[in-house]
């Protein structure tokens, strides 16, 4: 544990929160006002991600437990608890968060012009439930935020949307409300468990990973967590909500849904469904890892017949999502790895393709793909900033998604062969249809007339960019400054997931525990057997 004595976490949650707030007594309406609004949110922003820094200065990379923990009683009759802290699988979400949030502001300074302050409250609040979700280690504390996420995220497509946007912001809403509900009646379900169990009940994760669940009990209470987890992913054939809600939101809202908000599912699974309900979630292995290659091939393929370069992108995430679970669920040091980093990865560059997509909309109003050609030579900054993104997205080595990719393959192939294989078909089907976009808008002669005097990129727009075409190839060259700081933790949860599923295992075989822990432990008595990947589904 980090005795760091400055509450950052809480810092980090509560900040922009405090932001939003003081946004609300300011008024808006005009463009001088509008103006110092967005200033004071960009600010506010940017003091956010210099606050999260602390957390990488601070992070002990050789400790695989929890840091910067804060614990507070909240109700002691209810075993509430406030109770935050990080590791090593949810410290570089955090920064991702961080990072984001300003590049959002920057990107919106034009592009929303009306109800401009409750658009950057709206942000502002949405920051504090993202952070508060990834650190939360009480199980209500981490319900709320959950829940609260939806309801900014509601606002800016809804509001700020496109023509469909009423419609999309509902189907949104219904279908990861419809997942909570399940998952709520789980936690409940939990904390009435430990209280039969120990005598006291308990909403501390931490302590309910120590329990001893009936494997009968698990298997329902697996499938609660894990539905409301693959809405949020979403993982085929629960994506239908996505494609509607990334076309119809505003370039700030598919921003943050591609970046963060899809991986709220996957770190999830990560969290809690697969620590807490080990035994259950390898019965679950053949269907994800089959729902994973299923929709990677499909969100590739559908990406590949869109006209329009938004809902292009939208179903490549799809397919990347499916990159993701199927590496997290290899449940080897390689996959899991790689699925965490595939996260990263798919959020620095689907984010930077959408921002990307809507400085091309504010300029023509349209995103239809056969309405551009030729760009490269009007546009070149936009082109080259285009052109990072793209590699990255389609795992060209030396980028970031290259990484990423590689490791989960590998882990995929260690763990079930043949579904590497179809996810290798995915990825090859994901560079086709990038590379095609990238040449019906960049390449040929110039056939539009609006397009011949569209203004490249401007500073602003630049300041966006560079950040993160900086980051696509940090993370590509340099993969073990990012490696490392996860590499404890997740070595942890591999070692802590193998010795409750062999337990288990154990006793549902009804054979002597003792003989099996042996064996266990001398499958993982070195960090370079668990570098071999010594679990493998099945074994």
């Amino acid at each position: 544990m980090n005795h760091f004595s400055f509450p950052i976490l809480s810092t980090l949650i509560f900040f922009p929160l405090v932001c939003a707030v003081l946004l609300m007594f300011l008024r808006g309406g005009d463009g001088k006002k509008d103006e110092l609004l967005r200033k004071i949110a960009l600010v506010a922003s940017v003091v956010e991600f210099l606050i999260s820094l602390l957390l990488l200065k601070y992070f002990n990379d050789a400790t695989p437990g929890m840091q910067f923990v804060e614990f507070v009683p909240w109700a002691k009759s209810l075993s509430l608890n406030y109770f935050v802290g990080i590791d090593g699988i949810s410290l570089w979400l955090v920064m991702l968060t961080t990072f984001f949030v300003p590049l959002c502001v920057l990107c919106s300074w034009t592009y929303i012009k009306q109800k401009t302050k409750y658009f950057l409250i709206s942000m502002l609040f949405l920051e504090t439930a993202m952070i508060g979700a990834l650190v939360s280690l009480d199980l209500i504390v981490f319900y709320v935020f959950w829940e609260v996420m939806l309801i900014p995220m509601f606002l800016l497509i809804g509001v700020w949307g496109g023509e469909r946007r009423i419609y999309s912001a509902v189907k949104f809403f219904l279908y990861t409300a419809a997942g909570s509900i399940f998952m709520l009646v789980a936690i409940i379900y939990l904390y009435y468990f430990s209280y039969k169990t120990t005598g006291t009940g308990t909403f501390n994760l931490l302590e309910l990973y120590k329990l001893n669940i009936p494997i009968h009990i698990q298997l329902w209470l697996c499938a609660a967590f894990s539905l409301s987890f693959a809405i949020k992913v979403p993982i085929f054939p629960l994506h239908t909500w996505l494609p509607d809600a990334h076309v119809e939101a505003p370039t700030a809202g598919s921003v943050i849904l591609a970046a963060i908000l899809l991986k709220m599912g996957t770190y999830g699974f990560l969290r809690f469904s697969m620590p807490l309900f080990p035994y259950a979630s390898h019965q679950f292995i053949p269907l994800i890892a089959f729902l994973a290659v299923a929709g990677i091939i499909y969100g590739a393929l559908v990406a590949w017949a869109q006209p329009d370069m938004k809902k292009l992108v939208a179903y490549s995430s799809v397919s990347h999502l499916g990159i993701v679970m199927l590496g997290l669920f290899a449940l080897n040091i390689q996959g899991i790895e790689g699925g965490i980093y595939q996260m990263l990865s798919h959020g620095v560059n689907t984010g930077a393709l959408f921002l990307l997509v809507g400085m091309i909309y504010e300029r023509r109003h349209t995103r239809m793909m056969d309405d551009f050609g030729g760009l490269a030579k009007v546009m070149p900054i936009f082109a080259a900033f285009l052109m990072i993104a793209t590699l990255g997205s389609v795992a060209v080595p030396g980028t970031n998604g290259f990484v990423g990719e590689i490791m989960v393959l590998v882990g995929a192939f260690r763990a079930y062969p043949m579904w590497g294989v179809f996810a290798v078909s995915g990825m090859v089907l994901g560079v086709v249809y990038m590379l095609w976009m990238y040449q019906k808008v960049m390449f040929g002669p110039v056939t539009v007339e609006a397009n011949r005097t569209l203004p490249d990129l401007n500073v602003r727009e630049i300041a966006t960019m560079v950040p993160i075409a900086v980051l696509v190839f940090v993370m590509g060259i340099f993969p073990g400054m990012f490696l490392h700081k996860m590499d404890s933790s997740v070595k942890y949860f591999l070692t802590q997931y193998q010795q409750k599923y062999e337990m288990y295992q154990a006793e549902k075989n009804s054979t002597p525990m003792t003989s099996r822990l042996q064996g266990y432990k001398i499958a993982v008595a070195s960090d370079a057997a668990l570098h071999r990947g010594v679990y493998s589904p099945g074994r």
